[in-house]
């Protein structure tokens, strides 16, 4: 078995092999290394696992590392999940060597991949591996159509849909054109949440790299921009990656007309299956995905810690992440939205 680094040259061969895992996400496409990497410049590892010219295993992963900081391996970041695909257990075994003597020579303090499985506690190479679950994805399987899917909704997700029409709301599907009115809504949100956002070159380059893997989707009223999210696909799977609606127009049901949007577009076009991404359980995002019918399947985020020691984990207090998100929320839009994508950048959520 020979395992290597990716080239762009095997962009075709990476991506074929991903399109036909039964465990793969969008985010595992060579797209998600090309976006990382020309947005914000952290450089992409992908590992391949060879044997005679056949791919056996893949394992992607970005080198994050902050200013004057110890840096990390990512499988991957700014999405749920990532982490190896793979033929057999033993492919994974020698991925995840590879990966640790790259850290080594990196210098990294440790490797995280997000996956939907677990390790559980244990030791690779006397090194500790701890696993840390609180997030959850929202999956769905899709019907045939769009009316089937329609029959199965409750009469109160039905009536909630209907309103966001009968108040004059209505959905386009976008291209690099309506990025900006996206970025909009989406910066607009963020700011609200108190958390620094993306910069609009990450979206342009994930709409540019992905395709037609890549849809992009917007709720107007009266020609004003108020709801947009992103999806993108593999395979028969859709995910909701990136959403956002006004607070303001909230009443309107702008969020279950573009959620219905995309729900429709996914039924009648051969989706099997629906992600509506990652939320923490009884939180408000994730009783919003549970009406749809969808079904919470944990997330499993595993660290590989290369200097031996104890894992800390986020010890932020709720007192400080509240006064810091105060703080954000207060500041004029174009300031967030020139200091958030530096930011941004070294948080790999």
């Amino acid at each position: 078995m020979n395992i290597r680094l990716a080239s762009i040259e095997d962009r075709e061969k990476w991506d074929n092999y991903v399109l036909t895992h039964t465990d793969a996400s969008p985010y595992h496409l060579f797209a998600w290394k090309m976006a990382v990497e020309d947005a914000y410049k952290h450089i992409g590892y992908y590992l391949m696992a060879e044997e005679n010219s056949q791919l056996l295993g893949v394992l992607p992963l970005i080198y994050l590392k902050p200013p004057l900081l110890s840096g990390q391996l990512i499988s991957l970041p700014f999405c749920d999940l990532g982490g190896a695909l793979i033929n057999c257990d033993k492919v994974r075994h020698e991925l995840v060597i590879e990966s640790i003597a790259l850290a080594k020579k990196l210098k990294a303090k440790q490797i995280e991949w997000r996956s939907n499985m677990t390790t559980s506690s244990c030791m690779i190479q006397s090194l500790p591996v701890i696993t840390q679950s609180h997030k959850v994805s929202l999956l769905l399987g899709l019907p045939r159509s769009a009316e089937q899917l329609w029959d199965n909704f409750k009469s109160k997700l039905r009536s909630q849909i209907r309103k966001a029409e009968k108040n004059g709301l209505h959905f386009v599907w976008g291209s690099l054109k309506q990025l900006r009115d996206f970025y909009y809504v989406f910066s607009c949100n963020m700011r609200e949440l108190g958390s620094p956002i993306h910069s609009k070159k990450w979206f342009n380059f994930i709409l540019l790299h992905y395709g037609e893997k890549a849809r992009l989707g917007l709720v107007y009223h009266d020609f004003k921009p108020i709801g947009g999210g992103i999806i993108l696909t593999v395979g028969r799977k859709i995910c909701v990656s990136w959403a956002s609606t006004l607070r303001e127009y909230n009443n309107l049901s702008p969020n279950m007309l573009l959620h219905w949007s995309f729900l429709k577009h996914a039924a009648d076009n051969g989706y099997t299956q629906f992600d509506f991404g990652r939320s923490t359980p009884d939180e408000g995002t994730y009783k919003f995905k549970l009406q749809w019918g969808s079904r919470p399947v944990p997330l499993y985020w595993n660290y590989i810690l290369m200097n031996g020691k104890e894992f800390k984990f986020n010890r932020t207090t709720s007192t400080n992440r509240d006064r810091v998100e105060r703080i954000w929320q207060k500041l004029p839009l174009t300031l967030t939205n020139y200091m958030g994508p530096t930011i941004r950048k070294y948080i790999s959520l």
